[in-house]
């Protein structure tokens, strides 16, 4: 049997743009719908307009971001984007509350990155960041149900996608 959960994602130390400690199995999947990127703040193509399409996203999720479905974008060069950098990046881009951006030490993010499924078959472009893919990834550990697509993709699609294995939305009360 393939592992899951706590025994297949690490545990390890990251730093939000608030400059918050947490740890990415604890604090960041462990019993929450996630949708993550990965990204860097000096990216001057790809980059930006993932994070301006899931900004869209997130209008489009309206109140259930924070609350049903969180956000993440981690840095792929950890010793440049540190918290400053990524706290002005996230403020630049509009993304507010319910999304953190990441960074914490490279081999750390890159384990996360792995297990995440964000690699290129290629070694050597999966080794320079400035060919990253651009692809979201989206689920739930805990159901272990995930999906994945790219970042350019319709903004409406995305969402659709998200919330088509996403539990129905909690009711207040």
């Amino acid at each position: 049997m393939a592992q899951s959960g706590a025994a297949y994602f690490p545990n390890v130390p990251l730093i939000t743009h608030e400059g918050r400690r947490v740890r990415f199995y604890d604090d960041v999947l462990r019993d929450r719908f996630v949708v993550v990127s990965f990204m860097y703040a000096s990216c001057a193509q790809l980059c930006p307009m993932v994070t301006a399409n899931l900004v869209r996203v997130k209008r489009l999720l309206g109140g259930r971001v924070g609350r049903d479905v969180f956000f993440y974008s981690i840095t792929l060069r950890p010793a440049t984007d540190t918290p400053e950098v990524l706290r002005r990046y996230a403020t630049a881009h509009g993304t507010g509350a319910g999304w953190w951006f990441l960074t914490g030490a490279a081999a750390d993010i890159d384990l996360v990155r792995r297990r995440l499924g964000a690699v290129d078959r290629d070694p050597i472009a999966d080794a320079q960041a400035a060919r990253h893919t651009g692809m979201v990834r989206y689920g739930n550990e805990a159901l272990e149900r995930w999906g994945g697509c790219p970042g350019e993709a319709s903004a409406t699609w995305i969402a659709r996608a998200i919330t088509s294995i996403m539990p129905a939305p909690r009711v207040a009360g």
